[in-house]
């Protein structure tokens, strides 16, 4: 075995982890299967193909491309298992700074997961400290050898019971000269290295002595059952002693031929004692000295120290303020930053989100209007009596009440009793609305009121209504498509509408019907009416993609002709449309209650100039439609 290998407590090297023939690690169970893992803000939740192997999780775009090789993986040796406390089938997997958002299909199969993860990392780290790495210390070769040398014991032994070594114990048998941290100051480590020569010399007169007295101990013991037996035969031949051990009378030889039977062989113990009495005293006036010495430097090794200290504390302060920042970016765009029950983002922050995508969509939509104003496009006008029927559809008898209900209640004047509050005011246009909440959901009903020169109230509907130019007016939609036309003047229609992030997508599923109601006599102006309400419909079932929101929007619309001058014939000059628009809408989700009156403010004022200012652009020039 090389030197750079490592020992443990029972002298073998490390286990290797036991596989199979196919390279799998023995006892832990692979797991493969399709998860939805939170890509980015804009496309959000995506089913990946995820597979957990090896200690490793990996993910692909589908089980189809797994060949071509994954998109990423992550070593779960040092990850962190995350279930989200309010979302139970959704997971987070850190390692460091990557984090992954993962949601499983239900809350078994997110068990599932975990289970199986933590089966990797547990099996994984107990391989891994296999050996008894806590409690014991590993004893490199080399030092062994050199706890050997020193006379710890023999290295076969030093390994056989290396778990008994401590590493003070250890280290306590060598000199701190070698890796002294005194690199200043000369005479310190002067001091330092003869405090290591009077302790080597301090060892070997304390076995010296050892072995004196123990032989001393032994001579002892043996002059006892001498001295008894030679009792027994002849109490005076052998010398009187005292318990002090001094010499009372010796008739057949000296005191100190008795001492010198008692004394060890070799051992001058007279000179070991004057020897070992100056060893210590020189360690004694070396400690001394290096005491002083030390004392002198305090003040120097203080100020070094509390420099380091203060440099330390600048270093962590900033390494913990790179490392948040560093979290704020990679989670910032994160499902928990986003629209929802629990969402980690204050209302300050969500509404400065919204209102900065809002206007990166109106730069985008004013960069494409010159390209819409171009595109012609041209849809056949049914003759108006089409649109004074009731229709005898399925849903004929909901859109008549919804009809009865706007010219009832729509036209009402915004005063008395009905708490309308004016938000904004801008040339003939007010916005009005008042302020209803329903189970912490903003139901605010909105009504605007605008005059409009140069169209119809006809003109105004249609373009309303027939979704040939809906894209051309309405920016907010990101697609739609007719699910049922009901008639000549009904249709269901589904739309799905841009995402604000951090807000979460809406789209909408609403029955739209157009209707020209008769004045009750020549003198009043018909009105022209488009209502759109939501309903349900099994072509298009609300999914987890979106939030499904809920609308009660009218435009009602009467056409106000001045007289020409004359016998000129009636021109735009001479008529104006008065709108009435009035929009109950439940957006459903979490979105923070000031955040939509906020967006509510800003977005229905430019809607109506923008739809308004399409007509008048489209009819210019054309048949006046009444």
């Amino acid at each position: 075995m090389s030197d750079n290998q490592s020992w443990n407590s029972s002298g073998s090297e490390e286990d290797v982890e036991p596989r199979d023939e196919s390279g799998h690690l023995i006892g832990i169970v692979d797991l493969s299967g399709v998860l939805s893992k939170w890509t980015n803000y804009i496309h959000g939740w995506q089913d990946r193909w995820v597979v957990l192997k090896n200690n490793t999780l990996s993910y692909y775009k589908s089980q189809d491309e797994t060949e071509y090789g994954c998109r990423g993986s992550l070593c779960l040796s040092k990850a962190v298992i995350t279930p989200h406390e309010f979302d139970e089938c959704r997971l987070d997997i850190t390692v460091n700074d990557s984090v992954w958002y993962l949601r499983a299909a239900d809350p078994e199969h997110r068990r599932q997961w975990i289970d199986s993860v933590e089966l990797h990392r547990s099996i994984k780290e107990g391989r891994r400290e296999k050996g008894g790495i806590q409690g014991t210390i590993f004893i490199s070769p080399p030092l062994v050898r050199l706890l050997a040398d020193s006379g710890y014991g023999s290295e076969s032994s030093l390994r056989r019971h290396g778990s008994m070594l401590s590493l003070t114990s250890a280290t306590s048998g060598f000199s701190a000269t070698s890796t002294s941290s005194f690199k200043k100051g000369h005479s310190l480590k002067e001091k330092l290295a003869e405090m290591e020569t009077f302790r080597d010399i301090l060892c070997r007169q304390v076995d010296t002595l050892q072995k004196y007295f123990d032989g001393c101990s032994d001579a002892v013991s043996k002059d006892e059952l001498q001295r008894d037996k030679i009792v027994e035969d002849d109490e005076d031949d052998f010398p009187n002693t005292r318990t002090d051990g001094e010499f009372l009378h010796n008739n057949n030889g000296s005191k100190e031929k008795l001492f010198q039977a008692l004394s060890p062989k070799g051992i001058d113990f007279k000179g070991e004692a004057i020897t070992f009495k100056a060893t210590t005293a020189g360690i004694l006036a070396t400690l001394s000295h290096c005491i002083d010495l030390m004392v002198k430097r305090e003040d120097s090794w203080q100020k070094r120290l509390d420099k380091e200290m203060e440099k330390r504390r600048r270093i962590e302060e900033g390494y913990k303020s790179a490392l948040n920042e560093l979290k704020i970016k990679s989670h910032f765009g994160g499902p928990d930053y986003e629209e929802g029950p629990n969402s980690l983002i204050n209302e300050d922050e969500f509404f400065d989100a919204v209102e900065a995508a809002l206007d990166r969509q109106d730069k985008i939509e004013e960069q494409s209007h010159t390209e819409k104003t171009r595109m012609q496009r041209s849809s056949p006008v049914p003759p108006g009596d089409v649109y004074s029927t009731i229709g005898t559809h399925r849903f004929a008898n909901k859109v008549e009440e919804m009809v009865q209900n706007h010219m009832t209640y729509s036209l009402q004047d915004v005063g008395g009793d009905a708490n309308w509050q004016l938000v904004v005011e801008e040339g003939e246009m007010k916005v009005y609305r008042r302020e209803v909440e329903e189970n912490g959901i903003v139901l605010d009903p909105l009504k605007a009121t605008h005059s409009v020169k140069g169209v119809t109230g006809h003109e105004v509907c249609h373009y309303f209504w027939d979704t040939a130019y809906r894209n051309d007016w309405e920016t907010t939609i990101e697609n739609f498509n007719v699910v049922e036309n009901l008639s000549e003047n009904a249709a269901i229609v589904y739309q799905t509408h841009k995402r604000v992030w951090p807000a979460s997508q809406r789209d909408v599923l609403y029955l739209s019907a157009m209707r020209k109601i008769m004045a009750n006599n020549e003198n009043d102006p018909d009105t022209w009416l488009v209502c759109n309400f939501s309903v349900d419909h099994d072509d298009a079932q609300p999914s987890n993609k979106c939030v499904r929101a809920k609308i009660n929007i009218g435009i009602i619309c009467q056409t106000l002709v001045s007289p020409p001058e004359g016998d000129k014939e009636i021109s735009r000059d001479n008529i104006m449309c008065k709108i009435t628009y009035v929009a109950n809408v439940n957006p459903g989700g979490w979105a923070p209650a000031s955040v939509l009156r906020a967006v509510a403010k800003r977005e229905y004022p430019k809607f109506l100039k923008r739809f308004t200012s399409y007509v008048q652009e489209k009819t210019a020039g054309k048949p006046i439609l009444f």
